[in-house]
Parts: C-alpha cells; structure tokens; sequence
C-alpha cells in the first residue's frame, strides 16, 4: 500500500468533482478548496483559521480571505451524491439544525430551537438540505443555508416558512434533476409551506399532530346538482378506524394503515398513513401530498429523513461544524457548507476503497496519513516502498479500527 494512496484517493475524489462543475475555477481558488476539504479532516481537534493555518500550507490570512467567496456546494454535492446514492428512490430533506454560539457581534444571532436540549437556546440556526437514498438508507448533505434572526426576519416582513421556502426555490432548478418529493418532520406540516412546495413543483412527505383533523372521502356518486360535489364523509376516528376503508400494510414493530384522506387544514386530498405502536401510545400520522404515493413509500421515505440528522452528528463531532469564529455571515456559510461536504467525501472515500463507512475511522486514516507523509517530506529521506508498505499501512491504519 502506498504511503499517501488514501491522501491521493481524497484529492483525486474532489479535483473530479470540480472538474465536472459546471462553473470553472481559478488555478488559486481550486488548490485552496482542495486543500481546506483535507484539512478538515485531518485537523483532530477544534478547526478555526489558526488551526488551518497550522496545519496546512497557506497561512491563516489565506483562510480569513478565501472563507468570504462564493461557491456552487450544491452543484458540487449533487456531482458527489451520483458517486454514493445508488437507489432508484430519492427524496430532498429538509432539516433545521441548532449552532451553539455566543458573543455579540456574530450576525444572525438570536434564540432557535434546539432538538437536543427541547428548548430554544441561544446561539445560530442552519437549515440543512440533503438528498436522502431510501433505498440505500443514506444521505448526501447538498447545501447548508443560514437562518436569519427574529429580528431581521420581521425587517424584511417575513417569517421562518418564508424564509424556508425561498432557500428551496433558490434551488429549486438544481433539486429538481434530483427529486420530486421533499421529507421533513412534523413542524412543516402547514398549508403555507405545502402551498409553496407545490407552487415549485413538490410534493411534501412528512407527519400531522396527533389531533389533526381527517376525513374519509366520499363514497356518494356525484348527483349532477348545482353546487361543489361532496368531498368527504365522516371525520376519521383514529381510535376506531374502519377498516372497510382502509388498505393494511405488513410492517414491523405495530400495524400500519394507509388511504386517502381529505386534509382539512390543507384543504385537499393527502395520501395518509396511520402507524398504531406495539405499545399503545396514540398513532402516528404521516402523509404525502401527492395522493397517488404508496403507503409503504410515505413511511420509507419518512424513516429515511433521519439520515441526514446523522449528517449533521458527523459534521459537529469530526468536522468543526460549530467551531468557526469568523463574524460574517459568507465566512459562516463556507464553514457549515466545507464542514458537511467534507462528511460527503469521506463517505465517498470509504465507498470506493470497499470499507464499512465511519466518520471517525476516516478522519483518523486520513490524519495519520497525512502526517506520516509530513514528517517524510520535513526528513528529507526517501523511504523505500517497497521494504516499508506493511508497516506504512500500519501506521495510517493505526487506531482506525478501534475509532
């Protein structure tokens, strides 16, 4: 095994990938993007521009200056996710996701929800989209975006839904080449955001509250009278459902029904899926816009949404997602978007050196290697490969196994 095949594998990954954009990059702009997406996963601890200048070949005001330009993350994501998502289901996913922070002169600071600790906290707010494999049960992060503070928001009459719909419509071209359906969790079960999806073309997979109001549909034969036909029956009573009306479906861990529903709130036809737990609590209700969507669809593409969750943990833990002290909001925004690709990288490089995928087993071969190879080139002697290629591999390879 050659001593730096792995850093020649990652460079290799990324300098196909950016020759495939569509928009080319200067000589200058490409090195340093490649060498920033190796940094990040070779950096162990806390990743701030002093530690990349470190670390790496160019000195930290190269960092400070290039964190500020633009770049296509999506594109360049969408061009990783060919390399990793290889099933015939795809679905964009949608997920906020809290950034602790503090300080004063941070942009965009405010209060934003946090997942983990049930409240709203302090601090920054992304929303992440990835495209999720259903089949494959992965995820490829596509972009991060920025949320805006409360205060800014209201400067601009506008609110959280808003905000979320015009991050998806700024990419709504792009997306659609990947996907028609869009996953998200409960909180964007509203009408203003389903009327936005659909207005772009998408249909939305997600779960009603629990006390949501459902109808059956009609099962009365239009009369021919003057006057909007009957739409629905009765309200649906999830504690006794009739099961004339419904279609089961086999699936583990509690009894899944599924039919079309009138969706008041919505004011339309929504496929509707009705999860009753082995446990007795009170039933989950997931849906699909699209009315022709399978039941075992809406419940597949919902379960697999969590995957990008699992994107966001690998970013955090390995990748300094919540580390950047940079107080402005381009800086910020290269960070989260260089943070979460580097992940996809790292799944792409496991992927094609045959290896079970683990954010913490790749960041250490990749460090390891790339030290090793420091402190070759620092000596001044070349080592023969050939007498030293089992203990190099050794030595990259050292510790990965128990990460």
């Amino acid at each position: 095994m050659d001593r730096t095949s792995i850093l020649n594998q990652y460079k290799g990954i990324c300098s196909d990938v950016l020759g495939e954009l569509t928009t080319k990059l200067n000589k200058s702009f490409k090195s340093f993007l490649m060498e920033t997406l190796i940094l990040y996963l070779v950096i162990p601890g806390r990743i701030n521009f002093l530690q990349l200048g470190r670390y790496g070949k160019s000195c930290e005001q190269r960092f400070r200056q290039n964190f500020s330009k633009d770049f296509d993350w999506l594109e360049f994501n969408l061009s990783l996710s060919d390399r990793v998502l290889t099933g015939d289901r795809k679905a964009i996913a949608i997920d906020p996701s809290y950034i602790s922070k503090s300080g004063k002169n941070t942009p965009w600071i405010g209060y934003f929800w946090s997942g983990a600790a049930g409240q709203a906290k302090r601090g920054l707010e992304i929303l992440g989209v990835g495209l999720i494999d259903v089949d494959n049960k992965d995820c490829i992060s596509l972009q991060a975006v920025q949320t805006p503070d409360r205060q800014t928001l209201e400067s601009r009459d506008a609110n959280l839904i808003d905000w979320y719909l015009l991050v998806i419509k700024s990419m709504r071209e792009k997306l659609h080449r990947a996907s028609r359906h869009v996953v998200a969790d409960a909180y964007f079960a509203k009408n203003n955001f389903v009327t936005g999806l659909q207005e772009m073309k998408f249909d939305l997979v997600s779960r009603f509250r629990d006390d949501a109001a459902l109808y059956y549909p009609t099962l009365q034969k239009p009369t021919g009278k003057k006057g909007r036909p009957k739409l629905y029956d009765g309200k649906i009573d999830m504690a006794n459902l009739d099961t004339t009306r419904v279609q089961k479906i086999n699936i583990d861990n509690g009894d899944l029904y599924t039919l079309i529903a009138y969706s008041k709130s919505f004011k339309q036809m929504v496929r509707l899926v009705i999860w009753y737990s082995k446990d007795g609590k009170k039933p989950k209700l997931f849906f699909s816009t699209n009315p022709e969507m399978s039941g075992k669809d809406v419940i597949e593409f919902y379960r697999t949404r969590f995957q990008i969750e699992f994107c966001f943990r690998d970013a955090k833990g390995f990748t300094g997602l919540m580390q950047s002290q940079a107080r402005d909001v381009a800086k910020l925004s290269f960070n989260f978007n260089v943070s979460l690709t580097s992940v996809n990288l790292a799944k792409v490089l496991a992927r094609e050196r045959g290896i079970p995928f683990s954010m913490a087993s790749c960041k250490t071969m990749i460090h390891n290697a790339y030290l090793l190879e420091r402190f070759i080139c620092v000596s001044g002697i070349k080592p023969n490969r050939r007498l030293n290629d089992k203990l190099v591999k050794e030595l990259i390879e050292f510790a990965a196994s128990a990460a």
